[in-house]
């Protein structure tokens, strides 16, 4: 299993690159360059322009890589991995009428923020109510390190897993700000859930987070800084599409919270600025939201937030590693 893993990473990484020649000359023939936020910091004006919606080379790289590794399963009927590709390509799709519009109106808005909210809900329910269809969901929450599993009311725990859903994915998006951020460290991530589907012989479900691991690795020789093309909502919401997916699909959200680590600080940041915004009528408690921009204006490097926000989720990765050995699948 280890050997296919690593062939899928290699092909994935192999074909996204190549692939990243081309689309990125498409974007620019298309004008497809990023508009970019009034509000950011200001040196980050000069990346106006640069192509988005690049996330479309390793959504193909990956789902190709993907598909054509796991066709022996899928003729034993084995589709786990295609529900979780799809899944997660959904929400790719509305990030990329999302950067559509953004391009075609040239500005820093897409879909409003009710359109995204509910076609992501939708989503949501339809990708839960097909695995719970198909037996591959169940309504038992497992605690890490108690090695424990909470059976939780079936109402209760879809209406959960929907929240967590649409909350890991706009979190995943709300990452994505930084030259390489976003990618480097959903790359780190995506190791984690490689790992730990080989781990309880979940082939071919473990073909999706190594196949987009190494998309994810070709995408970054284009995106550090200074980045050549930026993912856009279209690559930041697959992403995030596909984290959540693989948390339910291998029955354990709750991980999200060491794995997604970074996620969530990004996200508490931007909600602890707004709060507090209102609460003290115009006072900021950070420097700007999210934490990426406040460590920026602290004069934290874009290559050094890379390094730092990966390291932080390999840490915490490795904890969560330790904190499902005792599992059984």
């Amino acid at each position: 299993m280890k050997i296919i893993l690593l062939l899928a990473m290699l092909v994935s990484f192999l074909l996204t690159l190549v692939l990243g020649r081309f689309v990125i000359a498409e974007l620019r023939k298309l004008k497809a360059g990023q508009e970019i936020r009034k509000e950011g910091p200001s040196w980050h004006a000069g990346k106006a322009g640069t192509p988005t919606m690049g996330g479309i080379m390793f959504i193909i790289g990956s789902g190709v890589t993907a598909f054509i590794m796991g066709w022996n399963a899928m003729l034993r009927g084995e589709f786990t991995h295609l529900y979780v590709y799809l899944f997660a390509l959904i929400f790719g799709l509305i990030g990329f009428v999302d950067d559509y519009r953004k391009v075609r109106q040239h500005q820093n808005e897409g879909l409003t923020a009710k359109q995204k909210f509910l076609l992501q809900l939708l989503a949501a329910i339809v990708f839960l109510s097909l695995m719970r269809y198909e037996g591959l969901l169940t309504n038992r929450l497992y605690v890490p390190f108690l090695n424990l599993n909470v059976e939780v009311n079936w109402i209760l725990y879809l209406m959960f897993a929907a929240f967590v859903i649409v909350g890991c994915v706009n979190a995943v998006n709300l990452t994505d700000g930084i030259d390489g951020q976003s990618s480097s460290v959903t790359f780190v991530v995506m190791l984690f859930f490689t790992a730990a589907a080989a781990k309880w012989d979940l082939l071919p479900l473990a073909l999706v987070p190594a196949a987009l691991a190494g998309g994810l690795a070709a995408f970054f020789l284009y995106n550090h800084h200074p980045a050549k093309v930026f993912m856009g909502d279209t690559g930041s919401l697959f992403m995030g599409g596909a984290v959540a997916a693989l948390a339910f699909a291998m029955d354990m959200p709750l991980i999200l919270i060491l794995v997604g680590i970074i996620y969530i600080l990004e996200t508490l940041s931007d909600i602890i600025q707004i709060v507090y915004f209102k609460m003290t009528h115009g006072k900021r408690f950070f420097k700007m939201a999210p934490l990426h921009h406040h460590l920026e204006l602290s004069g934290w490097s874009e290559n050094k937030l890379v390094v730092v926000f990966s390291g932080v989720t390999a840490l915490c990765c490795i904890l969560a590693w330790f904190g499902i050995q005792g599992r059984g699948m």
